[in-house]
């Protein structure tokens, strides 16, 4: 099969910039390297790093880079955003579509997948005879989407990546069966506690004796960040317990100068040293930093489709704390996590919920051991097969 593969046109593919849904895209694109399934032409947004990629050397999937970065792109870009008002995306995604249009339609492809971006499907339908596919990780295509029902009917398969957002689909047709649920997975040996060195504790002023729960992931307020600190705060009689907290720092960055990071700032400025924040980790890196803790808390209070840190907290062989939101529950089950309602009592329930694990090492142990065993649902390998074996089925 002849497929394109149209990106965010933000992230450059191979994700040499990380992003979790440019990493998704690169799982699927290896499997059908090492299995040679399909002749697969992948439209990006040019990066320098993207060149020498070893993916690049692929006989069947091909890279097709859009500038969008040189002075010259960009004085194009702008003229476009004045010329086309009222486009679904930013007027620079809308740009990239445009520029990958001009060679798509040039090709007979037997298949055109949207990758996380249904909306593009606005400008492809009634210009080419093409089947759609969307692919989603995000809450992107439901009833409260510009041109929702276009939109829909223009897919010949749409596959999410959770049963959320299969749910939040259906809101625009509850009947149809044209959404799939393909649960993305991991690097599992990547985080595989065998193959891990973690750092050493002592590097980021923590003790063997501590109890240390690692938080990983965008430090926004959906994420529920602020109240991770209020539990914090309130286990202030157990010194003992200290928080991790890996990704983007309000210290020292500049584009993390805003309300919520000084609001943050202060609220855990009299925690002194039972707060650790590393800033931004590379995701090669992630493993060493996960591996240092006994517990992860993935508290966020937003429906969070299918974050990957409470997979990898999983795989590392990490209880987890976290919340019922989004696609979280589905992730993990009883014996792998503790999940709690993210209600008025959210900050004093985390806090009763770290300190149980703290209180009682066996528990932990337990929850470990599940932890490790249920993770491997979700390789990436498991993955793409899945995803492969999903597009398939509408040429068949």
């Amino acid at each position: 099969m002849k497929i394109a593969i149209l990106t965010s046109g933000i992230l450059p593919v191979p994700a040499v910039q990380g992003g979790a849904v440019e990493n998704f895209l690169d799982y699927f694109l290896e499997y059908n390297h090492q299995h040679q399934l399909h002749n697969i032409t992948v439209y990006s947004v040019y990066h320098p790093n993207v060149e020498n990629h070893p993916a690049l050397s692929s006989s069947v999937n091909h890279y097709h880079y859009i500038d969008v970065s040189s002075f010259f792109a960009k004085v194009r870009k702008h003229l476009f955003g004045y010329i086309h008002k009222d486009t679904h995306h930013h007027y620079s995604i809308e740009y990239f579509l445009h520029q990958s249009l001009k060679h798509i339609l040039k090709n007979e492809y037997d298949m055109i997948v949207l990758h996380n971006r249904p909306g593009y499907a606005e400008v492809l339908i009634g210009k080419t005879s093409s089947k759609l596919v969307y692919t989603l990780y995000n809450d992107k295509l439901n009833s409260q989407t510009r041109k929702h029902q276009l939109i829909y009917d223009g897919a010949s398969l749409i596959i999410s990546t959770s049963n959320y957002i299969t749910d939040r689909v259906k809101t625009i047709n509850d009947y149809a069966n044209k959404c799939i649920t393909v649960y993305s997975g991991i690097e599992l040996q990547r985080f595989n506690r065998e193959h891990v060195y973690p750092h050493e504790r002592k590097s980021l002023h923590l003790s063997p004796d501590d109890f240390v729960i690692v938080f990983s992931g965008r430090v926004t307020p959906e994420k529920g960040i602020m109240e991770l600190i209020d539990a914090m705060i309130l286990l202030k009689g157990h010194p003992q317990i200290k928080l991790l907290v890996i990704g983007s720092s309000f210290y020292g960055n500049a584009d993390n100068k805003n309300e919520f990071f000084e609001k943050l700032k202060k609220r855990a400025e009299n925690l002194n040293d039972r707060i650790i924040f590393t800033g931004f980790v590379p995701y090669d890196q992630m493993p060493q930093y996960v591996s240092m803790a006994d517990i992860a808390v993935i508290p966020s209070v937003w429906d969070d489709p299918f974050p990957t840190t409470v997979l990898e907290a999983q795989a590392i062989g990490l209880p987890v704390i976290s919340t019922h939101r989004g696609g979280i529950p589905e992730e993990v089950t009883d014996e792998t996590a503790i999940l709690l309602d993210t209600d008025e009592h959210f900050a004093n329930n985390l806090a009763a919920a770290i300190l149980d694990l703290y209180q009682h090492p066996e528990k932990r142990e337990v929850m470990g051991r599940a932890a490790l065993e249920h993770a491997q649902l979700f390789s990436k390998e498991r993955y793409a097969e899945n995803f492969f074996k999903t597009i398939s089925s509408i040429i068949l």
